[in-house]
């Protein structure tokens, strides 16, 4: 995946020729997807009954007059078509996504201020699920039919058939019965303004912990057996057998050559683990009222908010493609035999 290059001074490594133009080929395509999502969202949007200015005319304090030049500022008296196509020309061009009628803001700005707490959360969970997946799917194979197998797969089916909302609700519960020990909601707390550095990124860090494991607890079950079932699968291969035959350390066995070749399946799942996550993420932010990406859609999809909606999704979708990019290549660097051109 990489190659050094000779030079007086030593030098640096540098993405290959074949990995650069892999990526320019996944980012071109990725490109034509947003494109695609896009439109077809754009689409599904205007066919939805009502509009926010459907809202609007409720109120009575709002006269017909401001409410026509509302439609005309924001573009609503054209066709969907013209429409789609000023709003894609700015995004293109401007990189703006329009303004938000709720927030009476630009859409890009309320976009870059949501997505680094979704991302925050989605890394975490990401790290938290594999931290117990991997551990318990390993003791699970190395302990096979045993009473401690058995209690662990008992956790993994309960695992995955636990709804996120219910471990959600569970855990805001636990927090109030707890409280102050564990936050109840919210990303900082109220005099966080006052707080040193170190304790601003501690204070995240205490309100991330229900957030995390709301989303945790319900994506580690299929990754440990996944885990356990491809440990098992390796450590039934010959070359396994015959590293044993040879008198190699049962922990070298199982931790460098089984578990390497066992992991590679996982790797792959990364990028759909991260999806998964940012798709599931609105339902920890809405019990934990964590002020991320996906909250912002349920509010703009509620208020019927035309631009926010569209930049939320592409957005969202824009983090989908790069997470499933990463992933990618990230097989690749861990087992070099496989080619960029086979994934």
């Amino acid at each position: 995946m990489t190659r050094r290059l000779s030079s007086p001074s030593g030098l640096a490594l540098l993405p290959s020729l074949d990995t650069f133009f892999y990526i320019s080929k996944r980012c071109a395509q990725g490109l034509l997807t947003l494109l695609l999502a896009s439109l077809l969202s754009f689409i599904i949007i205007q066919l939805a009954p009502g509009s926010y200015l459907d809202t609007l005319q409720q109120n009575p304090k709002i006269s017909p007059e401001t409410l026509n030049q509302l439609k005309v500022q924001f573009g609503l008296d054209q066709p969907w078509y013209i429409q789609y196509g000023r709003w894609l020309w700015q995004v293109v061009t401007q990189f703006n996504f329009g303004q938000s009628f709720v927030y009476n803001r630009s859409v890009a700005s309320l976009l870059v201020e949501r997505i680094p707490a979704t991302l925050l959360l989605a890394l975490t969970s990401i790290l938290l699920t594999w931290a117990i997946a991997l551990p318990l799917g390993i003791i699970s194979a190395v302990k096979q039919n045993t009473w401690l197998d058995r209690g662990l797969r008992v956790l993994s089916y309960l695992g995955q058939g636990f709804p996120s909302f219910i471990t959600a609700l569970l855990l805001l519960i636990l927090a109030q019965n707890l409280s102050p020990l564990l936050p109840v909601g919210n990303m900082t707390s109220l005099n966080y303004a006052e707080f040193s550095p170190l304790q601003k990124v501690l204070d995240i860090l205490w309100h991330l912990i229900l957030p995390t494991l709301a989303l945790s607890i319900t994506s580690f079950a299929g990754l440990q057996r996944l885990m356990r079932g491809q440990l098992l699968d390796v450590l039934r291969q010959d070359y396994i057998q015959t590293a044993r035959a040879k008198g190699l350390p049962e922990n070298r066995v199982l931790y460098v050559h089984a578990l390497r070749n066992a992991i590679n399946p996982l790797i792959t799942l990364l990028g759909f683990e991260f999806a998964s996550l940012l798709s599931g993420a609105f339902i920890a932010e809405f019990f934990f009222n964590w002020p991320g990406l996906g909250r912002l859609i349920l509010q703009a999809v509620t208020a019927q908010d035309l631009y926010l909606v569209m930049g939320s999704l592409i957005m969202g979708a824009a983090m989908l493609i790069v997470g499933n990019l990463l992933a990618d290549l990230l097989l690749q660097w861990v087992d070099p035999r496989i080619q960029l051109d086979d994934l």
